[in-house]
């Protein structure tokens, strides 16, 4: 199917919203993109037009990301590809079907209207909610498209929204506290996991280094979280050691053939 040159670019600034919550880092939001746009280049012939190009490329650049995350072993639980379990599910429905629960709306309003807030509180929502309330409330996908994108069906989809809206809002209520116990602490800790990586390879320059190490002196979340990513890159790095032999018999049928 033929698509005009606008048409693509017209998607370019959801796409781009999009991934930035999909990671903290924004040329790896950049890089996320062009690997989106090329990816459905490439595929042009298969997109048939029963859904919006928008809704198409969404979805191209929702299964990169998991794709992604799923490679990288070391993705430690509290992760922004983290899934919620039942326990946190139970507590989310327990606490809004309580009518002595509430939050203060004018601070979640004003921290909702200000950019770090939300991108904070969208943070801490699991991936698959966090991804419906954006693509649904940001980028104006209907339920239909939103399961399309998701691959799930048109009830399941509804029940994300409806849970990723109540996480977004208690989790915009409790920035106040989140900001009392990180106060003093150098580097958000959005910035700071997006960081570790490459400072496990060495390859953060020394400034930044030093202040994500101070970071990780002082913050209260993030050094079990760099502790998880410590001990699996350990543990893969054993596991290479230790399984370096090739067994005789398979060497031998590889030489016979």
């Amino acid at each position: 199917m033929s698509i005009d040159a606008a048409v693509w670019e017209a998607t370019l600034p959801g796409l781009l919203r999009y991934a930035r919550t999909l990671t903290p880092d924004s040329e790896a939001a950049n890089d996320l993109v062009q690997e989106t746009l090329t990816r459905g280049l490439d595929r042009a012939d298969q997109f048939e037009g029963e859904s919006s190009l928008a809704t198409w490329l969404h979805r191209i650049m929702h299964n990169l990301a998991v794709d992604a995350a799923r490679r990288r072993h070391e993705v430690p639980v509290g992760d922004l590809f983290r899934e919620a379990d039942d326990a946190e599910l139970a507590e989310l429905e327990s606490k809004w079907q309580d009518d002595a629960y509430t939050v203060e709306s004018s601070a979640v309003i004003e921290r909702a209207e200000t950019r770090e807030e939300l991108l904070d509180g969208l943070a801490r929502l699991p991936f698959i909610y966090r991804s419906a309330v954006v693509l649904h409330d940001a980028e104006g996908l209907t339920a239909a498209e939103l399961a399309s994108v998701q691959d799930i069906g048109v009830p399941a989809a509804k029940q994300r929204i409806r849970r990723g809206r109540m996480m977004l809002a208690s989790a915009l209520a409790a920035g106040s506290e989140r900001r009392e116990a990180l106060k003093g602490v150098p580097m958000r800790c959005w910035d700071a996991r997006s960081k570790v990586s490459d400072y496990l390879d060495g390859e953060l320059p020394v400034g930044e280094r030093a202040v994500l190490e101070r970071h990780l002196e002082i913050c209260p979340t993030c050094p079990p979280l760099y502790a998880g990513l410590v001990g699996t890159t350990g543990a893969l790095g054993a596991w290479r050691d230790s399984d370096a032999v090739v067994p005789p018999p398979l060497l031998e049928r590889i030489r016979a053939h």
